[in-house]
């Protein structure tokens, strides 16, 4: 049981530091974008690395959903 924890734990942190990676790398070919004059590229770009620090942000804390479900 403990072994299955400590994988989902590693599981969660790897997919964490990828989106935080994710999150760098799109904003970097954000700034190359506008850099080329490619304002609507720019912008995705953003967007993307914006879904990506969201989607890390809510991975980091994982105790206020249960917390929700049972206030009902």
């Amino acid at each position: 049981m403990s072994n299955m924890m400590r994988d989902s734990q590693i599981m969660a942190q790897t997919k964490d530091e990828n989106l935080g990676y994710m999150s760098d790398m799109a904003l970097e070919l954000a700034q190359m974008a506008e850099d080329s004059g490619l304002t609507t590229l720019a912008y995705l770009f953003r967007m993307a690395a914006l879904e990506a620090s969201t989607a890390n942000s809510m991975l980091a804390e994982p105790d206020e959903i249960p917390q929700q479900m049972t206030s009902h």
